[in-house]
């Protein structure tokens, strides 16, 4: 029986960003280093078989520190953590090992020096993720107020309206992020940004990525996971670019084979957190179904490398 004829439109840059890829190495070089078991609070990155993965490799995910015995080394993730959390590992005298991404910590740094210049700070970005929670937590309790959309900004209750500040969680959306801070900047016009865009390289480059083949793409698939914040943004960026049909996977095994009956054409990227094995395993299941030709659409050469901290490159 003859296949159907389907091209699918393969986004680069996709899946793993310098600081997932720091983050697990991070995570693998303890295990070496110190043994199993090494505790990791909260997921080192948003994707389960990243995860599941080092948990087989000797990793124990826990989601507070109180969860970690004192005697074991535990790795903070690439989400970053509030300072009361390795405040409270150095109470303890436990060993651990921060694997924030190094461009969260930049933020981290942007909040902290807009404080000690007098500066309240507005954070974009999403309540109860972990890195809103770690950027938010650099600064004492109620000095950083949260906004998730442009709507958000007409219900700030600042200190100072001529002294303000803000930055941004590094995996938004850009237009969304663009809206929102055109809406700080209408109602406060003094307000300080970042020098430098606090949405990191990794996410811009995936979003124009999947921009330039949404409107090409009957459907789009976005391997990644449902706690993934760039991960569900490149899906609604697929969805704004002129693509119908935009949905997020984790596996093959969660295509859903019915809604995509009669296509011609299907984009397919991947979540910073995704590993490219779950790439290969998605266009192999397509194989299986379709005659399919890949065309390769690179946006972007990515060269960024992060170092591992120091700790786990000295000798036991």
């Amino acid at each position: 029986m003859t296949k159907p004829a389907l091209t699918i439109h393969l986004a680069a840059p996709r899946g793993f960003c310098a600081g997932v890829d720091r983050a697990i190495k991070i995570v693998e070089m303890a295990l070496q280093k110190w043994g199993a078991p090494v505790y990791v609070r909260h997921e080192i990155v948003h994707n389960k078989y990243v995860v599941d993965s080092l948990r087989d490799q000797g990793a124990v995910f826990v989601e507070e520190l109180e969860d970690c015995p004192d005697d074991r080394p535990v790795i903070f993730s690439a989400h970053g953590v509030p300072k009361s959390v390795p405040q409270a590992a150095e109470a303890r005298q436990m060993i651990y090992v921060d694997a924030t991404c190094p461009l969260v910590s930049k933020v981290h740094i942007e909040a902290e020096r807009h404080a000690e210049a007098g500066l309240q700070i507005v954070m974009i970005g999403h309540a109860g993720h972990p890195e809103t929670i770690g950027t938010m937590g650099q600064l004492p309790a109620g000095d950083v107020l949260l906004v998730e959309t442009a709507d958000d900004v007409a219900g700030l209750d600042v200190r100072d309206p001529e002294k303000l500040a803000f930055v941004t969680q590094t995996t938004l959306s850009i237009d969304d992020t663009a809206d929102v801070v055109a809406a700080l900047q209408a109602r406060f016009p003094a307000i300080v940004g970042p020098h430098k865009e606090d949405i990191c390289y990794a996410t811009t480059n995936r979003q124009q990525a999947v921009k330039e083949i949404a409107p090409d793409c009957d459907a789009l698939l976005v391997v990644g996971a449902p706690n993934s914040s760039n991960s569900k943004r490149l899906v609604e960026v697929a969805a704004r670019a002129g693509c119908d049909y935009a949905q997020l996977v984790q596996r093959a095994s969660d295509i859903d084979w019915r809604a995509l009956d009669g296509i011609a054409s299907l984009g397919i990227t991947a979540g910073a957190s995704a590993p490219e094995v779950l790439v290969n395993e998605v266009i192999d299941a397509f194989r299986d179904r379709y005659d399919v030709t890949v065309n390769l659409v690179e946006t972007a050469q990515e060269r960024v490398n992060f170092k591992v901290p120091r700790v786990l490159r000295e000798p036991a």
